[in-house]
């Protein structure tokens, strides 16, 4: 998984909070955000699945009965 996407979700969720607090949670920008980080986060979730997976396959490669 990329330190920049973890940067960039942290980066995002600061915005989405300051936006909230400054603007409200029903304003368009604040919503846009939200919207923005949950895109994010789904991008985060399906790395980690697909790096666990790769790590469950790497390990099973030598772990086979004969």
């Amino acid at each position: 998984m990329g330190k920049d996407l973890l940067k960039e979700l942290e980066k995002k969720r600061r915005l989405m909070i300051q936006s909230g607090i400054e603007y409200g949670l029903q304003n368009p920008k604040t919503i846009r955000l939200s919207t923005e980080l949950d895109q994010l986060m789904n991008e985060y979730e399906v790395n980690a699945v697909v790096s666990e997976s790769e790590k469950i396959e790497k390990s099973n490669e030598y772990n086979f009965i004969q």
